[in-house]
């Protein structure tokens, strides 16, 4: 198994960046497709982007593309979403996903392993 810990999360103003971080455990994160999810109060959990296992494909919903940069470094077991330009709708947990093997999808139920969630909260 794996264990996933986010961290980087923050209070800014609109318009600020911030680096988040998943940090992996156990098994190598190398064989692991990565996912950032983010979920705000009263709201259901939904997807920001993905990474396959050598970094290949990459996705990010609409509402973030060009703002937002999802990376990796597998020798570090390591999996960060670099997020510029921050607005107030990006206020919510944000949550590192895993799943074995390269595995294209967006559905919070294709991800068997999840941190705990790191509080990001963006100020007008």
């Amino acid at each position: 198994q794996v264990q996933l810990v986010e961290s980087g999360g923050g209070l800014v103003q609109a318009g600020a960046s911030l680096r988040l971080s998943c940090a992996a455990s156990g098994r190598r994160f190398s064989s692991y497709t990565a996912a950032w999810f983010r979920q705000a109060p009263g709201k259901e959990r939904e997807f920001v982007a993905r990474i396959t296992r050598s970094g290949a494909s990459i996705y990010y919903t609409d509402s973030v593309k060009g703002r937002y940069t999802i990376s990796r470094d597998n020798a570090k077991n390591a999996v960060l979403l670099q997020m510029n330009s921050l607005k107030p709708e990006d206020t919510a947990i944000y949550y590192c996903a895993a799943r074995l093997g390269d595995w294209v999808s967006s559905r919070r139920n294709d991800y068997g392993y999840w941190g705990q969630g790191t509080q990001v909260t963006v100020s007008s």
